[in-house]
This record gives structure tokens, sequence and C-alpha cells, in this order.
């Protein structure tokens, strides 16, 4: 056959295997891998999430990471599995078991950054020792170039000291040590190797001892010698000629490999490199002893620095702000193939059928990206079609080349089985109002934004006043929340981000002196303009690219800075013009190739920047800040926007099904600020503004014994008091509090109160902690939750816990069947079957008991089968709502629903069904179309108004008629098993909502006709 047959015929062979029941998902589960949570463990859960209905697990990480990592997201190599998740035997029984129930897998992708703590990182550790003579040092993100410090010149600033660099070499803290034909640098356990062309500064001290020791004509000491004239000959790391740096790097191993040869067979050599170590070493007390080890660790290709260093100095670009984990240059291909070589070894196995990608915003070229995972993954599955023909004359390696050529053909040309062919999303944070680019190759978001648009429609817009001023008499606090994001975003810039922006502005600083009409622009004040245009961007990030810039990214830019400079009157108008010119990569004086192809790079380094910074600024100090209602404080949300109008619900569901049928949609990640069910209980405190009103002032009163008071502020302050009741409402046990479980619920909170003050960075930080603070919080939450002097609180907070919590429950029953029956992709987050009371990681990684998940289920499912009503069981759960079976059976039922009517709900039509009557306002419905079956959607919402925390028939809802359109009449309702049928009025089919909560609280009907 020619390869061009051969070509196309795979390539059809490729497009057909995409039409695997597992393809596509239906619905997710999400567990989180880590050494006490493995490839076994997940094994034996398989047989419950089948059962449970989802059609797909959705794997967090498990690439080989940190030791001890517990969420896999600091993965040091991309080619192996994680040894402490399992091997490939042990992967290989999961991914079996998952076949075996006809599941299928989503994996979680992490392109953007490499944890570089430690000593696992083989890349890394490469770049240390040979700096830019390193293959891998065009892997990694470092400016090796354009440091403001002459000293930092071809080299990384590590800032791994926990003192200042002379404090902790004088302390004798780093310390030289020989292996194996290498030399390294210890601090306590990080390892750090040395340059091999600054071994001779250790072999060539005292080198006329040794030659004393074994004589002059020995061969040991020629041996010795010759070594030492190897290194001085090795090409320098700077090297910029490609076949001496191969030389450098394969003379050094030489180099390794004969030294330790000659260490292992001349005792005296040996001798001789351990005491000129221990000479390095120094001696502590002795400042002048560390002068060697100073000028070896001068000649190496990093700098060891104090860690606070990193906010102003760090040269590499980092995972927001943490300098353990390192970015990736993943727009190169290099870097693309190596990191993502295993992952579609996996999917060429038919182990993976998608791809959740972390952080895209953080990657140079996104698009570019996600086009290249599309190509790749039709390349693997034309891979895998070759490998199943009879052997044949062609190998593998004549038909890569050509058949990425045409695969890439046919998608510009519009190929549409090749645009999307492997399910991906992306934890992309939208803003309010900004679509997702539609140009992605990706079927979707992660879901935040479905996540705060459902959470929305359970806050009462009509109570925004009282509550907004009830928070402001308590706390004292702006009661608006913008000002609090433009204040945290340059905190941010200040104290966190503070290198990033110093690198950017000097790469602006460069353009503007190749420009005659900005030369005199100043380096700060670029840096200055360049901080407000950030400070006020509306978005995570722009997404210039390849020389365009899209509507929407001028739109965004303009925006910026037309409220920078408003906010800077004093400043000249000029330069911000100048910014936004360079942004919109209009030109300068010059055309010259030179100067756009660096102002493209700045344009990129920009857009890279400004996602970490909203992310830190908002996500995690303003929302931390800004505690009027924390239930609206979650990724992707607006705390501002005061609870969601089901007309605008309905308008995103309508968009989402247009656009993005498949796009995830969730209600709990590990990434949001508390659980599902915490926010559908503290919603309820938007209904009863009074009665919370009242609360917090009792409890303020009677906890004022309890606040510490210190030199000059009382701890907590009142914004933090008035966050941690919240809290304590939200995290309540459901079951209610016993002397048992009391001490581990306050050591929960207390670790949350912890994290919350030093994200906000008002008293205390992560990089400045305040310990007295910090301990006088949590003596307060200590006390306050004290079995003896708390009991008084404890008491009035349960009885208010009692009141809030039945309509939190219902609330969290709406938000799941509305979840799994809107457009979208369904994922439940481990754990969140049951009733799931956990706050911010890592308490939303406690341990999950599936057998126990999966017995309970075995037993509703045993009661629920069969075609007749199941009353009996519809009575047990709602009048035991507190246990979590209730909860367990509307995610299953509904799941269940989803399943057996694949393409309803993920591609079929949407139809909002806005009720009619006095409770109108009390239900939100939507119908869904495919195929001849309609299904009927409906929950209750703002419940606290019907007088009842389980509004069941006519006395809840009086006269309220549900609409249903299309031609189907007759129901089946999948959570009560009753068959309903509409009635007709006017032509319109209507459903009196006493008859769809006659029996449960929530309904899910599926036509019968």
């Amino acid at each position: 056959m020619a390869t061009t047959d051969l070509v196309a015929s795979l390539l059809d062979r490729a497009a057909a295997d995409q039409d695997s029941p597992v393809a596509l998902p239906e619905s997710t589960y999400r567990l989180q891998f880590h050494k006490g949570f493995t490839f076994r463990a997940a094994a034996a859960a398989i047989s419950y999430l089948a059962d449970l209905g989802v059609t797909h697990l959705y794997a967090s990480p498990y690439l080989k990471a940190r030791a001890g990592s517990t969420h896999g997201y600091d993965i040091t190599d991309h080619r192996v599995l994680n040894p402490e998740i399992g091997g490939e035997r042990d992967y290989a029984a999961m991914t079996d078991a998952l076949h075996q129930h006809g599941l299928g897998q989503v994996l979680d992708m992490v392109p953007n950054h490499m944890g570089v703590a430690g000593n696992d990182n083989v890349w890394w550790n490469d770049v240390l020792e040979n700096g830019l003579a390193s293959p891998y040092a065009v892997f990694f993100d470092i400016d090796w170039y354009s440091s403001l410090k002459a000293e930092l010149r071809e080299k990384v600033l590590l800032p791994v000291l926990g003192e200042t660099y002379g404090t902790v070499l004088h302390a004798g803290q780093l310390r030289l040590d020989y292996a194996h034909g290498a030399f390294s640098i210890y601090y306590f356990t990080h390892r750090f190797p040395v340059s091999p062309d600054s071994y001779a500064r250790v072999l060539e001290h005292r080198l006329p001892d040794l030659e004393k020791t074994l004589g002059a004509d020995s061969t040991p000491f020629v041996d010795y010698q010759s070594i030492v004239t190897a290194i001085r000959h090795l090409p320098p790391r700077g090297e910029p000629d490609p076949a001496r740096r191969a030389e450098r790097l394969r003379e050094k191993e030489v180099i390794k490999r004969r030294l330790a040869a000659l260490a292992e067979t001349c005792a005296e050599v040996r001798d001789f490199l351990d005491e000129n170590v221990k000479v390095f070493n120094g001696t502590p007390g002795d400042s002048h002893s560390f002068d060697r080890l100073d000028e070896l660790l001068n000649d190496q290709a990093y700098r060891l620095s104090f860690w606070r260093v990193a906010a102003d100095e760090i040269n590499y670009r980092r995972f927001f702000d943490v300098n353990e984990l390192a970015a990736l240059n993943m727009e190169r291909p290099e870097v693309f193939a190596q990191t993502h070589q295993l992952v579609f070894q996996l999917v060429r196995e038919g182990k993976i059928d998608g791809l959740r990608i972390d952080h895209p915003d953080g990657l140079y070229d996104p698009k570019q990206y996600l086009d290249r995972l599309q190509e790749q993954y039709t390349l693997e599955r034309a891979r895998a079609a070759f490998d199943a023909l009879p052997a044949n004359d062609a190998t593998w390696d004549d038909l890569d080349a050509p058949l990425l050529e045409e695969i890439r053909r046919r998608r510009q040309d519009g190929d549409v089985g090749l645009q999307r062919p492997m399910y991906v999303v992306v934890e992309k944070i939208l803003g309010r109002a900004e679509p997702l680019p539609d140009d992605w190759p990706v079927h979707g978001t992660t879901g935040y934004e479905f996540l705060n648009s459902l959470n929305g429609l359970f806050v009462d817009a009509s109570h925004v006043a009282s509550t907004t001023k009830t928070y402001h008499a308590f706390t004292g606090m702006d009661p608006a929340f913008r000002p609090y994001v433009y204040d945290k975003k340059r905190l941010i810039m200040q104290v966190s981000l503070s290198s990033e922006l110093q690198m950017l502005s000097h790469q602006l600083n460069r353009l503007s002196e190749k420009d005659r009409a900005a030369r005199d622009f100043t380096f700060n004040s670029l840096r200055h303009a360049l901080r407000e245009v950030i400070a006020c961007f509306p978005v995570y990030r722009s997404y210039v690219r390849d020389g365009e810039v899209q509507t929407r990214d001028r739109l965004y830019v303009q925006t910026a800075v037309l409220q920078a400079r408003r906010r800077n009157p004093a400043v000249s108008a000029a330069l911000f013009d100048y910014v936004r010119d360079m942004l919109l990569l209009k030109s300068a004086d010059t055309t010259a190739e030179e100067f756009q192809a660096e102002q493209r790079r700045f344009v990129s380094k920009f857009q890279q920047v400004t996602s970490p910074v909203m992310a830190k600024g908002v996500e995690d100090t303003a929302f931390y800040v800004y505690n009027r209602l924390v239930s609206l404080n979650e990724v992707g949300g607006e705390p501002d926007q005061f609870g969601v109008a089901p007309a605008a619900f309905h308008r995103a569901n309508l968009e989402r099904q247009s656009h993005w049928p498949r796009s995830m949609t969730t209600t709990a990640t590990h990434d949001t600020k508390r659980g599902e069910d915490v926010r559908a209980r503290l919603n309820v405190l938007s209904e009863l503004p009074g009665e919370w009103r009242k609360a917090i002032v009792r409890w303020g009163r009677m906890n004022k014994r309890h606040l510490v008071v210190m030199e000059d502020v009382v701890a907590p302050d009142r914004n933090e008091e008035y966050l941690i009741y919240q809290t304590l409402v939200g995290a309540w046990p459901s079951a209610g509090m016993t002397s048992e479980s009391l001490p581990e619920f306050r050591r929960r909170i207390q670790e949350y109160v912890q994290k919350a003050l030093h994200e906000a960075k008002i008293h205390t930080s992560w990089i400045n902690p305040n310990p007295a603070y910090d301990d006088a919080v949590r003596t307060f939450v200590e006390r306050i939750l004290d079995e003896k002097y708390g009991m008084r609180f404890q008491g009035d907070l349960a009885t208010f816990v009692q009141r809030v919590a039945p309509f939190g429950y219902l609330n969290s029953l709406s938000q799941v069947v509305l979840k799994i029956a809107a457009p979208g992709m369904p994922d439940t987050y481990q754990g969140t079957d049951l009733w799931d009371f956990s706050l911010v990681d890592p308490d939303n990684r406690r341990p999950v008991d599936y057998a126990a998940r999966h017995a309970m289920l075995k037993d509703l499912q045993a009661r629920s089968s069969g075609d007749g009503p199941h009353d009996d069981l519809a009575r047990e759960l709602t009048r035991h709502v507190e246990a979590g079976r209730i909860k367990l059976y509307v995610t299953h039922r509904a799941l269940l629903c989803r399943r057996q009517h694949p393409g309803l709900f993920s591609e079929g039509e949407y139809h909002a069904a806005d009720a009619q009557g006095s409770r109108a306002d009390n239900v939100i419905a939507f119908v869904r179309r495919a195929g001849g079956i309609s299904a009927l959607v409906a929950a209750p919402r703002l419940v606290t108004r019907l007088g009842s925390a389980m509004p069941l028939g006519e006395d809840a809802w009086q006269d309220t008629l549900v609409p249903v359109s299309g031609p189907a009449r007759r129901f089946r309702d999948a959570f009560s098993g009753a068959i309903l049928t509409a009635d007709e009025r006017d032509g319109q089919a209507w459903f009196r909502a006493a008859d769809l909560f006659a029996r449960f609280p929530v309904a899910l009907l599926v036509s019968q006709d």
C-alpha cells in the first residue's frame, strides 16, 4: 500500500476509534491519589463508582511527584508513574477494573510546571550542575541574562535557605560532600550538585601533599593529575557550540567514573579527598575558614539565597509564588514530547480517554499547546491502528511525519472529526461575562463558572442591603468588594511576585530604549505603569498570539489602561498610552523584525504574569478579607454579585448547551474554598438576615472574654471573628457534636483559620508570619470550642445550626439534581456523595470510606428497584435527611438516569420552564429533549419562605404550576418512581408543583410516551 493510502487508512481507523462508548464522558467522579490512596485502593472502589452511575474516573495527577506529595501537582518526572501510588502492575489492575465495569478515565495533566524541591527532579539537577550547557536548560523558564544583578547572570537563584547566606555558611549548615566520583553541596536534606569544571578547586587543594604521599611518578598520582587536566579542558557552561556542549556532557561523566575508580582503588586518594572536603567545610566561629567553600559556591550555575529573596530577585518563572514549582517552556516541541511521552502511551493503550489541563493560563501559548494535544492524540490513535495491522513493509518511523502533516492539513481545512477528537477540559477561570476562547480545541472548562451560577440561585438577592449592613456594622469593613481586588493585586506584586514584575519591567525598558518617542521613560516609571495596568486587568489574562490581537483582548487591555490612568491622575497619560500600544502590538518608530519579535515576547510574558497576580490577589487574598457572605467567595466567583436570577441561570445553561455541551459542571473540586454543603448551608443566611444579625451580636458578646488583647490589636479582629462564626455555622457536623468529635472538629477549625489569616495577609502571612498573633487566634478558637469554657456559645451555635441546616440540606439536594441534569458533564468530587462539610484543602482531602458508601448504595438500589413508586423509601429518606443517605440516593438516581439516556443531558435541547403561581420564585425548572425523549427537572430554592424545611405537597406549593414543553405528557419520576401525567391548559402542558414534590423534595421526570 502506498504511503499516502496507508496514512489515509490509519486516520480513518483513528476516527472510528473515537466512537468508543468511553470516548466522551457523561459523568465523572474525582479521586485524589497519594500514598494513602493508591491504585489498589482505587481499583477496589471502581465497582462502587460503576454502581453509583458515573461513566468515567477523573484522576488527580499520578505521575511521579515529590516524595510525600498529597496532591500530585509537584511532578518531578513525567515519564514514570508515581511509585508511592503504585507500579505498573497496580495501575494495570485499576485500568482493567475500569474496563470490566465499562468505565473510562480522565487524567489531570500538569503541563505548566514541575516540582524542583528536594533531590527528585533529574532535569532540574542537571540544570543546576551544568547551567546553560544542560540539555534541560531550555526546558525551564529561566531568565539567564536579564537580571538587574550582574551576579545572577547565567545563574539560577535558589531561595532555599532559612536564614541569610552568610549566616547559614558560617554556621556550617552548607556542607561539601564527596561520593562516587561526584561532589555535592548539602543543606540539611537538600542536595545541590557541584559543577564538574569546579572540581579542580577541591582536587588541587594541598596537591603537593598528595604528591609527597604517592610519589610524583606513581600511577595513582599521574592518573590524579590527568583527571585534573581533563577538568581544566572541559568546555565552559556557557559554551554556545552544540558540539562542545555535548563534549562537556560526555566528558564530565568520564571524569566522574575515573575519579570514582581511583578513589575506590587507592585509599590514599580517598583519604586525601575526605580531608580536603573537611577543610572546605570550615569551622563554625572562624569565618575565614569558609572562604574556600564560598569561592566554590560562587563557581556554580546557581546561587543559594535566603528564601525571602524570592519575591524580588528569583529569575525562574514559578507556579504563582511557589518557589518549589518551576515553570516549563511547554511551547518548545522537545519539552512537549518529553513531558507527554507516558501519557500518550497510555492513550494509545486505551487506558486514558481524556485530559483535564491544569492552569493553561500559565502557558506561553495555550492554543498552541491544546492544538498539539489534539494532533498528538490522533497520531497515537493512528499508531494504535498501525500496530494492529498485519505485518507489512512500512515502519512507524516512515509514517510519523507524513501522518502529522496530514493531520494538520485536515484540521486546517476544517475536518470536524479532527478538531477535538480527544476529550479535553481546561482549568480556565473565566471572569464575569468572559467567554472561553472559541478557537481552543477543547470541550470546555472544569466548571467554576457553572458552580458560581448555580450557587447564586440559592442566595436571596432581596436581602443584599440588610446583609451588607450587618457585615459593615459588625466589622467596620468597606462593603464594596472591587477596592479590595485592586489593593490586593498591588500587594501581591509587592510582596510575592515582585521579581516577575521586575523582569517584565526590564523587558519593557529595553523596548523603550529602542523607541525614540519612549526612550525618556524611566525604568521606575515603566514599572509603576505596568503594576497599575496589571492591578486593573479585568480578567486572568489575554491571548494575543502570532502577532494578532483579538477584539476581546483589545477590550481587556484598553479597559485596564483606562482604569489605571484614572487611578493615577498625577502620572503622565503618555506613559499609559505607551504601555497600551506595546500590549496591543502597535508599531513603534522602528518596524525591524528584531524589535517586533521582542515586543511579542514581552506581550506573551505579560500575559503569563497577569494570571498569577489575579489568582493570588483575588482567590488567595481578597477572598479571605471580604467576608460579607463567604459562600460567594469561591474560585471564579464574584462576591459582590449577591444572588443569581433564574433567567440568568437559564441563559448561562443555554450558552453552554450551544457552545460547550460537554464542559465540566461541578459543585466541588480539590481547590474550592469550602465544601458544597458548607456553601449550601451558608446561603441560607441570606434568607434569614435578621436572625443572622441577632446571632452574631450574641456570639460577639459571649466570646468577648475570649479575645486576646495584644499590644496594639485584639486577636482575632472583628472581620476575622465574622469569618470564624460563618465557618462554624457552615461546618458544624450534620449529626451534631459529641465530646468525642469535638477535639477533631476544633483542630480542623484552628487549621482552617490559621490558613485564612495567612492568606488574608492583614496581621500575619506565609511570607512574614506573626507567631504571637497566630497563637492568639488559635487560642480564641480553642476557648470558644472548649468543652468547659465554650459550652454556652456552642449550645447557642448548635441551636442556630439546627434552624438553618435543614434548609441547607434541601439547597444541596437541589444543587445535585440541577448539576447532573444541566448542559455539561457533571463531576462528583470524592466524598461529596454524602454530606460533606469540608473546608479548603487539605481538609477536603480526608479519607473517604468507599466500602461503607457501597454498602449503603446497594441497600438503596434494592429498595428502589421495580417499576412502582418507592413511597416507603421516600418517606424514610425525607424524615432522616441528616444521615446523608438522601444525597447519595439523589446522586445515584440522577447519574443512573443520565447514563441510561446518553446524549439527552449532554447534547439535548434545553428549555427553561418558568413556573407560575404564588410559589413560582421558589422553584427552578427546565426541560431537556433529545431523540424523542424528554426530561423535566425541578428543584426548590429560597425555601425558608415556604415555611418548611421539607416542602412536600399542596400546603407548601399551593397553586404553583411548572410548564413542560414538547409532546410528552406521561413521565416517570427517577426519585419517587411515581408516574405523573401533565395537565393540558390552553395548549400548554403543566404539572402542579404539589404533585412534582408530593413524595420527594426534588424531581427528575423522564417521558414514558
